[in-house]
């Protein structure tokens, strides 16, 4: 391998300081969640933002800013509403259809990819967002058996997880960070880590797939053709027609959702990083203290490695109905302030490395573990107790904000082991690789988390469809595979060959898994894919051929990527809910042979996106 030290490599993307985002960690940490607060309204315009024409009166509309997850993607200025209904949403698309206007709704702007707005959007542009996070938020529970919340798609999941545990309720595993809608959350399949224990068994309500398996009915902004207007529209889940809208990667609205939820339980969560990683990614059959055997003792395990030490931060969750001895309760989540505010001496040395010191990295990762082992002590949390949402929910808005690539891959359980082993050579080998030539693209740590699939069988309704652009929607032709493998690798934004390495390292993982007899590979939608040397979501082959031919292999047609495709240009054929980038990715005409209800697929060769 060899990779040339140049700008080409660098992985930067247009319009990020990288001294003023590390710089900035502090006054972040200080204030907590950053809110783009400040608004112009319509009659403060400037020139060059043009007023949304006949805006429907009793809809505030205004410029705010608009900044995602790594400030990647910052806009200083973007027309903006927050509709106090749902009927206003429809209002809202009706409007759009007939000005011209494209609508992306806008959650809690926690995501990396550019399904919401491309970084190159303005405010001159025909788009407006809309916010859902101000008044569609309200939920309640709307059923005991089996126990199911009906919640609107702007609330929080901090909300959400509060008010299920006040009612006896929670969920088995959910993102790690609570400032996610949860219209949000289903749009991209948001998951948590857990599979069953060695002996545990399944009660009601529970899932071990994405939020998205929980769904029992969704109520989204519809066009309807006979009456020639948008409406709204509500599914059950085994109606034609949901399998699009489960994961719906932004091309529609959630205005409303019914999730199944269950029992509430008490998790106990034990901290190790007295292991080595060649011990927990040991190749299968090995004997001591592996992924997989604490997999089969507790089955809810993450494991978070920095580049360049030996032992990782091993998180392990175990359902345990009363508080053992050694361990310490808590009533509320966010338990690790050490990982929740960067030291001065951390973004001194981030700032450092960015500024033409790449060596450092060894010491960065070395200083974070430390901070993290020091960290756990002084905050007594290398054991905790608690209600599930104490323990699920971990990072905070001021927690250091990293790139993320991310995939899901699919295979039997019994090759956890072995996947895992594999990937974490290959990892080092790569890592080592470019410091050779003295590069250091990865500052931050991969996190390793594994799921279970989003089963019908673990739906409460009658003859439940599958979410077909999940990245866990089961292989029907290989239903041995019952797991999925999440691997994230994050690094700082502006890392220079940081894109370079992804690529390469993309390439590998759909060489190895991307079908292969033991597993099939994925992207997490909300992340980092199809890499080029100079950034994510930039691979025109993975984007128009890899990955919908990963979520066509195995599935039927009626279910698949081009059914779900199909499907939702049917629910939104005027594309009032897409963006540029979106339009490469579900392309306005369906692939040849697909029938508009997604239900027909000629046979035949793919052509290039």
């Amino acid at each position: 391998m060899t990779v040339e030290k140049d700008q080409k490599h660098s992985g930067e993307r247009p319009g990020v300081d990288r001294r003023a985002f590390i710089g900035g960690l502090g006054a972040l940490c200080a204030a907590g969640a950053w809110s783009p607060s400040h608004r112009l309204w319509a009659s403060e315009a400037p020139n060059g933002c043009p007023v949304p024409p006949g805006f429907p009166p009793g809809i505030d509309v205004f410029l705010q800013a608009f900044q995602n997850w790594t400030r990647e993607i910052a806009i200083d200025q973007l027309w903006t509403c927050q509709p106090q209904s749902p009927d206003d949403v429809v209002t809202l698309a009706n409007w759009a259809r007939k000005q011209g206007y494209t609508l992306r709704p806008r959650g809690f702007m926690h995501n990396w990819s550019p399904i919401a707005v491309t970084p190159d959007t303005t405010c001159a542009d025909r788009v407006v967002l809309i916010d859902l996070t101000t008044n569609l938020r309200s939920m309640a529970i709307s059923s005991l058996d089996p126990p199911a919340v009906t919640v609107q798609g702007g609330a929080s999941m901090d909300d959400l997880l509060q008010f299920l545990e006040d009612a006896g309720f929670g969920v088995t595993s959910c993102p790690a960070p609570g400032d996610l809608s949860v219209g949000g959350v289903l749009a991209i399949g948001g998951h948590g880590t857990g599979i069953p224990a060695v002996g545990e068994t399944r009660s009601t309500g529970q899932t071990y797939g994405s939020m998205s398996n929980r769904v029992l009915s969704i109520t989204v902004v519809s066009w309807n053709d006979a009456a020639a207007r948008y409406e709204l529209k509500t599914l059950d889940r085994n109606d034609e027609g949901i399998e699009s809208l489960l994961v719906s990667l932004g091309r529609t609205v959630i205005t409303e959702v019914t999730l199944q939820v269950e029992s509430n339980q008490n998790l106990r969560c034990e901290s190790w990083m007295s292991i080595s990683a060649s011990e927990l990614f040991a190749p299968a059959g090995s004997s001591g203290r592996t992924f997989g055997s604490f997999l089969d003792d507790s089955g809810r395990v993450e494991a978070i490695w920095y580049p360049f030490t030996q032992n990782p931060w091993l998180k392990v969750w175990t359902v345990r109905a009363t508080k053992p001895f050694w361990a310490r309760e808590v009533n509320d989540p966010y338990n690790y302030p050490f990982s929740d505010n960067l030291s001065d001496e951390a973004v001194n040395l981030l700032n450092d490395i960015l500024d033409g010191a790449p060596g450092l990295t060894p010491t960065f990762g070395s200083l974070m573990w430390t901070i993290t082992n020091v960290g756990l002590t002084f905050d007594l949390a290398w054991d905790l107790w608690g209600k599930s949402k104490n323990l699920l929910n971990y990072i905070k808005p001021t927690t250091l904000r990293t790139n993320a690539n991310g995939y899901s891959i699919l295979t039997n359980r019994s090759n956890i082991q072995t996947v895992l082993n594999e990937f974490t050579v290959k990892y080092e080998q790569l890592l080592d690789s470019y410091a050779s030539e003295g590069l250091y693209p990865i500052n931050g740590p991969v996190e390793i988390r594994v799921t279970g699939l989003d089963r019908p069988d673990e739906v409460e309704a009658a003859m439940p469809r599958s979410a077909a652009l999940s990245a866990l929607v089961p292989r029907e032709d290989h239903p041995d595979w019952d797991v999925s493998i999440w691997l994230d690798l994050l690094t700082v934004p502006g890392t220079p060959s940081a894109g370079a390495f992804y690529s390469e390292l993309e390439a590998w993982l759909f060489d190895q898994f991307g079908e292969s007899p033991i597993a099939t590979m994925r992207v997490e939608w909300s992340k980092g894919w199809a890499y080029t040397d100079e950034g994510p979501w930039l691979s025109q082959q993975l984007i128009g051929n890899e990955i919908p031919d990963s979520l066509r292999a195995g599935r039927p047609r009626n279910a698949n990527w081009d059914a779900a495709h199909a499907g939702l240009e049917a629910q939104d054929p005027h594309r009032i809910f897409s963006n540029p980038f979106l339009d490469q990715l579900l392309p306005p005409e369906p692939p040849p042979g697909v029938s508009i209800k997604g239900l027909e697929r000629a046979e035949q060769p793919r052509t290039s996106f």
